[in-house]
């Protein structure tokens, strides 16, 4: 039996999950990754304690599975993207906590960013807007804040990293400092189109060149997790950003396939091939998972509150005890009564960009109930990734291309039925859910998988992928189109 590990460190929780050459999961170990937050806006994690916890649920799932590390094939990492780490590069220590991709902090420093004339020229070489969301100003504001910092830097005593560059870093040894394209292609410092930092964009933000990682392809021979830590070295095959991993888990390999990940926020991707397709609609373009030497691109669309807003009916509302029963509380009515839930608690992402947003609830009457407040919130998810899909949609009709004919699902919330048919109505094609859901650490581990040779083409991948559920529309495109005009005055409702 060939095995492959995929280490999966997200926003919420650290996981290891051991799957078979055939995409099986074996065993997964996870530990829940505690959330800091200094000030209103601001979210940080111990980067310590990310490895700490990572080592250790990879331990975890080996022991679970029953295999030692000389068993195991390859190993790949996806990781929540955005997130910076800076730290020592002779003591191994981070110099401040990870500033979280939700982190607002540095929006003063977008707003002097956009101010200089720099949004155009920013856009054309990375594919993204100037927002806080992205990595450059988080590494600006470190540098910045933390003393001695920017000095040690220019000396060349620190490295930057996404949060897979800081694994790699650990489990190497410190012999690795490198990243994959796909989590370079979300710093605002990385030009997607010639594949290289940027040296006008780091001397805008006052980035030191050599604080930076080497960037690989996604599918790339990184090098080995040292053998002291767990008995045998493994070789490090594949590396992506955790929406990049999920397009690649989801087999989107080829222009025009769409996926979404409902997960904290919701992220729908759609692969644009070798074309870096820039959009006119408030979307961003990035670098998808690469394998070999062709660029590959997609379109994407970013929901800061997605699967979190059920989490905010359990500990704000305290209208649900688990998250597993918001479908029941949803399902005891039969629609939403007219109320509407805008989860704009930071903010709106695409397409809208409005960071001054707050969260909304519009339409009460005196026969709203929690549960129909529970059925908005369920509904904002879905609300909000149509209004991506459609914002894709406008850019596919302007520049000639075939629409969208399904849409790909992955993340801890689409096992919601209820949620699922609702989006599929909305969006008038086909929902379709795969038998793995796991697709973003699925993605890692195929990335891997080829490298070390357990998978010969993407062909291969393809045949791995399998439908468990497809939800197809049953409610007529007017009552779709009544509904996102309903949201859309919600939306306009929530900038203060």
């Amino acid at each position: 039996m060939t095995y492959i590990l995929a280490l999966d460190q997200g926003t919420s929780s650290t996981r290891t999950i051991v799957f078979t050459e055939q995409g099986h999961i074996v065993a997964q170990a996870q530990e829940e990754l505690p959330q800091i937050y200094p000030q209103p806006g601001w979210v940080e994690h111990d980067a310590l304690e990310i490895w700490r916890a990572q080592l250790s649920t990879l331990k975890q799932a080996l022991a679970t599975a029953g295999i030692q590390a000389r068993d195991v094939s390859a190993l790949g990492i996806t990781n929540q993207r955005e997130t910076t780490v800076v730290w020592n590069r002779h003591t191994g220590v981070p110099i401040h906590h990870a500033i979280v991709w939700q982190d607002r902090r540095t929006e003063p420093e977008c707003a002097r960013l956009r101010e200089q004339g720099l949004a155009e020229t920013i856009q054309a070489k990375t594919g993204l807007l100037i927002d806080a969301y992205f990595s450059g100003t988080k590494l600006q504001w470190i540098l910045d804040h933390v003393d001695g910092a920017r000095a040690q830097a220019e000396r060349g005593d620190l490295l930057f990293g996404t949060i897979d560059t800081w694994l790699m870093w650990q489990l190497s040894g410190g012999a690795v400092h490198a990243t994959d394209v796909s989590n370079a292609s979300r710093t605002l410092l990385f030009n997607i189109h010639t594949q290289q930092w940027d040296e006008d964009l780091l001397a805008a933000l006052r980035i030191p060149a050599r604080m930076m990682p080497q960037v690989m392809p996604s599918s790339s021979p990184f090098g080995h997790v040292k053998a002291d830590w767990l008995g045998h070295a493994i070789p490090i095959g594949g590396v992506a950003g955790d929406q990049q991993s999920a397009l690649f888990g989801q087999a989107c390999f080829g222009a025009g396939m769409v996926k979404n990940t409902y997960g904290t926020g919701c992220f729908m991707l759609m692969h644009t091939g070798a074309q870096a397709m820039r959009s006119h609609n408030g979307l961003l373009t990035t670098s998808a998972a690469q394998v070999g030497g062709q660029a590959q691109y997609a379109m994407e669309g970013s929901v800061f509150v997605g699967g979190a807003v059920v989490q905010w009916l359990r500990d704000g509302l305290h209208a649900i005890r688990h998250s597993s029963e918001v479908q029941a509380l949803a399902e005891s009515v039969p629609d939403s009564g007219g109320v509407m839930v805008v989860p704009a608690f930071t903010g709106l992402g695409a397409p809208y960009w409005k960071p001054d947003a707050r969260g909304s609830i519009t339409g009460l009457t005196r026969g709203s109930t929690v549960a129909h407040i529970a059925r908005a919130a369920l509904e904002s998810i879905a609300f909000q990734s149509a209004a991506l899909l459609q914002a894709m949609s406008r850019d596919l009709s302007t520049q000639g291309q075939a629409q969208v004919r399904e849409m790909r699902v992955d993340g801890g919330a689409c096992v919601n039925n209820l949620l699922m048919q609702f989006q599929a109505d909305l969006l008038g094609i086909d929902v379709v859910r795969p038998e793995v859901i796991e697709t973003t650490a699925l993605g890692a581990a195929c990335l891997a998988g080829l490298t070390t040779g357990v998978y010969q083409s993407t062909d291969e991948l393809s045949q791995l992928w399998r439908v468990e559920r497809r939800f197809a529309p049953e409610k007529p495109p007017a009552h779709a189109s009544e509904l996102m005009a309903l949201w859309e005055h919600a939306v306009q409702q929530t900038v203060l």
